[in-house]
């Protein structure tokens, strides 16, 4: 996969590898304020929006500093530099346009790459206010843009700046889906088609399909490539109430054991449901499952072609009782597919796709922020236990695939918001947001501060 590179570069001391790692959100390269702490050259794919770049983190390019070690460190960011489509020049905005810089300046022109120019440690607002000091035009490089890489302030735009200069230069960060394999298990209680719904998606024989129960005993995988995706599809076998499996069966209760692990090991699963009979309790118990597992799911009622005497509105009111059966998965977009006659089977891994993406719909603080106001506009926080009136200091998304979430509120009320308002919460970023098909985790903190953000 041709992915696009980006390169940090700058002088020793101005957080570049704190920029590197709150970027890839790993902690991946060492952070000191010991100048020359980083030698190496580390990279590793950022993942933003669904996208994906290779970011690479470099050690300090200082002219002045002449050991044979920081020679050695000097070419191997060069290197780096030569192999990169965009340069992230870093200066330190707390000392200002050092002589160090312009000479670096001047070196990085030769290479003739795009730079991003980022002001670091701007980390309040008189810092920030500083790149508007005339020293930083005393050079051919526009201003700074201001970034707090320890605190994370800024870090949202300049991931944006780099998706668009990367598609200006006509070589676009790549979606996740072309770079990761997706692993999809196929859930479902025993002969509500599993095998066969497979078989049909991807238009050839790969698995065993019968209509005698268990005849799939263990997780089954294969990879293909779909519309050059790459995908691992899990046949699991079908799981019923444990109490009915029978404890001499250990064959059987392996099998089910080792499908549930593969569910919790899935970025998408498929819960399978025969839809010309009536949702079981093993179906509910089964959705409860996946609510709680963190994969995405996609709900899919197999076996239209046995429900009779259909009409234009027969497909809505069939939706309309899976919902009312399955409120845990309301999130989860429902297809009605016929694996006999191949019905809709071909549309699985176009939503597949979708809700793999969804899982890496990304919101930086700035939309969180705006968020959180209109959600305190339509809705205040609703109190709970205790007698305080819930104050939220701060809210905010940590991580994607799937989307977690972090309320803030102030300390001594973290019992006091009713539960029902995190519902509110996920329903309204459901609204705004692209989370279709997948689960979002909302998790509720303590914070001394009491002002709202």
């Amino acid at each position: 996969m041709n992915t696009p590179k980006v390169v940090i570069v700058g002088r020793t001391n101005v957080g570049k590898s704190t920029i590197y790692n709150k970027l890839t959100e790993e902690q991946k390269s060492l952070v000191s304020e010991i100048p020359g702490t980083t030698r190496d050259v580390f990279e590793t794919d950022c993942i933003w929006r669904g996208k994906v770049f290779r970011l690479v983190d470099t050690g300090g390019l200082d002219q002045s500093l002449k050991s044979d070690l920081d020679i050695l460190v000097g070419k191997q960011t060069r290197k780096a530099i030569q192999e990169s489509d965009i340069i992230i020049f870093v200066v330190d905005v707390q000392t200002g346009l050092q002589d160090e810089d312009r000479n670096l300046e001047k070196e990085l022109r030769k290479f003739d790459k795009p730079i991003i120019l980022i002001g670091n440690k701007a980390d309040n607002k008189t810092l920030r206010a500083s790149i508007n000091d005339p020293s930083w035009h005393r050079w051919s490089l526009q201003q700074p843009f201001p970034v707090s890489a320890k605190r994370g302030t800024g870090t949202g735009d300049l991931l944006d700046m780099i998706f668009y200069k990367l598609a200006e230069i006509n070589h676009p960060a790549v979606p996740i889906m072309d770079v990761i394999e997706t692993r999809v298990s196929v859930i479902g209680r025993p002969n509500v088609g599993k095998s066969s719904l497979l078989n049909s998606a991807v238009g050839e024989s790969r698995f065993i399909a019968s209509d005698q129960e268990h005849t799939t005993r263990e997780p089954n995988d294969i990879r293909i490539t779909v519309d050059d995706r790459n995908y691992l599809l899990v046949d699991t076998a079908g799981i019923r109430r444990m109490s009915r499996v029978n404890a001499s069966s250990k064959l059987e209760k392996e099998g089910v054991d080792r499908s549930i692990r593969a569910m919790k090991q899935s970025d998408v699963c498929l819960l399978v449901l025969d839809v010309s009979q009536v949702i079981h309790a093993q179906d509910k118990h089964l959705a409860g499952e996946l609510e709680s597992s963190g994969a995405s799911v996609i709900i899919v009622a197999n076996k239209w072609d046995l429900v009779e005497e259909k009409d234009p509105v027969t497909i809505n009111k069939y939706e309309k009782y899976i919902r009312a059966n399955l409120p845990m998965l309301d999130w989860a977009p429902i297809l009605f597919t016929s694996a006999k006659t191949g019905k809709r089977t071909q549309e699985i891994f176009h939503l597949i796709n979708k809700v793999v993406a969804n899982r890496f719909t990304q919101l930086d603080n700035e939309e969180a922020n705006s968020f959180l106001s209109q959600a305190i506009m339509k809705h205040k926080p609703s109190r709970g236990k205790g007698v305080s009136h819930p104050t939220i200091v701060k809210f905010r998304q940590v991580r994607v695939n799937p989307p977690v979430f972090e309320l803030h509120l102030r300390q001594s009320h973290v019992q006091a918001l009713n539960s029902s308002y995190l519902r509110f919460l996920e329903n309204l970023l459901r609204q705004q947001y692209a989370f279709d098909g997948t689960p979002i985790r909302i998790s509720v903190k303590g914070r001394k501060k009491s002002h709202v953000t």
